[in-house]
């Protein structure tokens, strides 16, 4: 429901009344969560009044306001973000709470400079906290966000303290549990010492804290430990050799000043600089995570932390390999026998991409051969999880990563397109942009056949992959509102060995090289047209084919070319059956056939037999006659001497034949289920066509010259067969008298129907001195005289 700006204001209002009394209460927070939701779910930018924008910030700083009221008002300062005339200043905040609340609608303003102020003011309250002080764990998310928003924030002996700071949470944070909260009672029980963390299988852990240690309760410094490991990879990236957030060394007054610094330097005397001892540190600590990510977890959620663990600790060390290539060799022993582990156990699949991407990255490097890998990730991965949402699009990411790294070799990744397909036609709404700018890499010469099948036959593609979803064991334990699940009728291909074998190609997890006519398959999966999954998958199929031929057409030659244009032919009329599918394609297949054409203009001489049968069969007609529209248009522009010298008056009088043939059929003959009403386009386009060839072969002027005379009656006869509109009957009867003018001068109309290819040049279409348009105006001024005689 829109809310409209006078409503809004009105709202604010009552708001502003209620954060005015002296203890707001559960109404305020109620009204504080619903203005979050109404600015924060809109596409439009929504203006509040500045009087209300101060009321928000003056609760936000005074530190005994709630806290719930303070988170809410700086989430929407954030959202109205970069706000005008904003008076809140962290300069004198003490509270690290308070502190991260206001740097973070500070740094949402993307101000570079109060960035910079902000980093270096959370950076000081950090810098002097003491032990017993208030919790740090507020402040790191403001210092990592000021870092990658302003690299260069931090000076070297900032940098580095923040750097000896992470090493001690991350590799000393303390072994035993929290203690229990106490109740402060004069009779409180002594209570026990904690005992040790543990790992997720229950066991005692025997070596150092880290996020996948498990406790009843944790102390401050574990807190710590888990929130710098968050941060790691992305402060590694920053602050690391050649990183964007290389340490500011310039400026050393206040480097000289600083006590923390110098004794931070003295105790690392003798021993390795602060960056290297972390990356050492975050080195030991990932693989500590590797060996507790093999032990079993007794619940569900320490499993699902395993996994995510698992992959940023790959994340972290591919970091640290591409700084310090010294932690390579110490990192491929254990990253192979991660890699056997995984490759075996279907759970952990997310894992298998940052794995890759470390082989593909360090593969050369480390003399590994990483195909096998890539081999298992491009095919086996998608065919087998192509329903996980989550996966798919980290999946299709992963590739196009992985493009730089693969270089020209892909041979692995053109190989496995009809696994990568699966991902495609299961989740094509949020997947198409993306396979949209995948798709040049994925197709070259030798499969350039097969992927324009493939991507024909997608939305069948989609409803067979449904159906083996149903036909899975796995399907009883999905819940009742899955969508794939609605449906009851399961076509039963179990009896049919032909059908078996063409579900088998059409779920293939690698590229045959010999593709199936699936038409049977299509009759056998009909009754799974109407899903929604299938629908929102034909609706993706234009836009990749559009990408397609654009990549195509880089690279293909004479035959391919002549392949590719047979093929459109042949598939025009062998599609699934998905409403408005069929219509939609045929747009995109008649355009570009039509480019095929003007790039080789020989290939309608060199394709005559498939395109006169094509014309003959009449089955161009459905999906409104796009392509074979095309065609005619095609044979009347190409089909001349003057492009190709093997045109011969022979092919010139089959096509006509066979035109003229066309054109009485869908003229004389009412709309039917077999015939479908045939598009005016389509009829000018047979007139034009039909006039071209007879100037080509004057022998057939008099027959067109008859039959353009009846098209003419025709269009004004009011029982005009099939065409039913009056405006196409207008337009029809104007291209007849057109045509037969022009057919009156039999050299003027040969000069402008097949113009030579300097004629056809666009300055002889612009330049009212130049030949092509003195020819029509002369032709006009000369029928002018007989425009009286003709009939009509």
């Amino acid at each position: 429901m829109e809310v409209r700006e006078e409503e809004l204001r009105q709202f604010c209002s009552r708001i502003s009344a209620l954060l005015r009394k002296e203890e707001p209460g559960p109404e305020a927070l109620d009204a504080l969560r619903r203005l979050f939701l109404i600015v924060s779910a809109t596409k439009y930018d929504r203006k509040l009044e500045k009087a209300f924008v101060d009321l928000l910030q003056t609760v936000l700083c005074p530190p005994a306001r709630p806290e719930p009221l303070q988170l809410l008002c700086a989430a929407i300062l954030r959202e109205m973000s970069p706000c005008l005339g904003l008076s809140l200043s962290c300069d004198h905040v003490q509270s690290p709470w308070q502190l991260s609340l206001v740097a973070s609608v500070l740094l949402a303003q993307g101000d570079r400079k109060q960035v910079r102020n902000v980093g270096q003011r959370v950076f000081k309250v950090l810098e002097s906290r003491q032990p017993e002080g208030p919790s740090l764990r507020p402040l790191l998310p403001a210092v990592s966000k000021a870092a990658s928003l302003a690299p260069g924030t931090l000076r070297e002996d900032q940098a580095n303290l923040l750097n000896k700071r992470l090493v001690d949470w991350l590799r000393y944070a303390s072994v035993p549990q929290g203690l229990p909260h106490s109740s402060g009672g004069f009779f409180t029980p002594r209570a026990r010492q904690p005992g040790p963390v543990t790992e997720v299988d229950g066991a005692v852990a025997t070596d150092f804290f880290t996020v996948l240690s498990t406790a009843q309760r944790f102390t401050e410094d574990q807190w710590l430990n888990v929130q710098a490991f968050s941060m790691l990879r992305a402060w590694l990236q920053l602050s690391g050799p050649g990183g964007p957030g290389a340490p500011d060394t310039d400026d050393k007054s206040e480097q000289e000043g600083s006590t923390l610094s110098v004794l931070s330097a003295a105790s690392s005397a003798g021993r390795l600089p602060p960056p290297e001892r972390l990356r050492e540190k975050a080195f030991e600590y990932c693989q500590r995570l590797i060996e507790q990510s093999n032990r079993r977890a007794l619940r569900r959620a320490d499993s699902d932390l395993q996994k995510a663990c698992l992959v940023e600790a790959v994340l972290v060390l591919d970091v640290l390999c591409r700084q310090d290539p010294s932690f390579l060799y110490r990192t491929l022993s254990c990253l192979k026998a991660l890699q056997a582990r995984l490759c075996g156990d279907p759970t952990c699949v997310r894992a298998l991409l940052p794995l890759a991407q470390f082989f593909l990255s360090h593969g050369e490097a480390a003399a590994v051969d990483s195909e096998a890998m890539c081999q298992h990730v491009f095919s086996r991965v998608p065919a087998e999880h192509f329903h996980s949402p989550m996966l798919a699009f980290e999946l299709v990411q992963f590739c196009r990563d992985s493009l730089p790294l693969l270089g020209r070799n892909l041979s692995a990744l053109r190989r496995s397109f009809p696994s990568l397909l699966k991902l495609l036609a299961w989740n094509s709404p949020p997947l198409t942009s993306e396979f949209v700018v995948l798709l040049p890499s994925l197709v070259d010469a030798s499969t350039a056949v097969e992927m324009l099948h493939a991507l024909l036959d997608l939305p069948c593609l989609t409803a067979a992959l449904d159906l083996q979803l149903r036909l899975s064991p796995a399907a009883s334990e999905r819940p009742l509102w899955d969508a794939s699940l609605r449906t009851t009728s399961c076509p039963d291909t179990s009896q049919d060995p032909q059908l078996q074998g063409l579900l088998q190609h059409l779920l293939r997890a690698e590229a045959s090289g010999a593709p199936e006519r699936l038409a049977p398959l299509h009759l056998l999966l009909q009754p799974m047209a109407g899903c929604a999954r299938v629908l929102q998958c034909a609706e993706a199929v234009p836009t990749l084919l559009q990408a397609f031929f654009s990549a195509v057409t880089q690279f293909a030659d004479g035959a391919l070319t002549n392949q590719l244009a047979r093929l459109l032919l042949e598939r025009s009329d062998s599609l699934y059956q998905v409403p408005g599918y069929e219509a939609r394609v045929h747009q995109v297949l008649s355009a570009q056939f039509l480019g095929l054409c003007q790039r080789r203009p020989c290939l309608v001489v060199e394709l005559a037999k498939e395109l006169l049968e094509f014309v003959g069969s009449g089955g161009g007609l459905r999906g409104g006659g796009s392509v074979l529209t095309s065609v005619v248009w095609a044979v009347g522009e190409y089909l001349a001497v003057s492009w190709d010298r093997r045109c011969t008056v022979d092919q010139i009088n089959k096509f006509f034949e066979a035109l003229e043939a066309l054109l009485f059929e869908v003229t004389q003959s009412r709309p039917s289920a077999t015939l479908p009403q045939c598009p005016p386009q389509l009829v000018t386009a047979l007139m034009t066509t039909l006039t071209k060839l007879a100037s080509r072969s004057q022998d057939l002027i008099p027959r067109v010259s008859l039959f353009l005379s009846k098209m003419r009656t025709l269009a004004q006869s009011p029982a005009a067969g099939s065409l039913r509109c009056r405006e196409d009957e207008r337009a029809i009867g104007t291209r007849a008298t057109e045509l037969l003018n022009l057919l009156k001068m039999p050299s003027v109309a040969q000069f402008v129907l097949t113009p030579s290819v300097e004629v056809a040049a666009p300055r002889y279409h612009r330049d009212t001195n130049t030949a092509l348009p003195l020819a029509l105006r002369t032709v006009s001024r000369l029928v002018e005289k007989e425009a009286g005689l003709l009939p009509g």
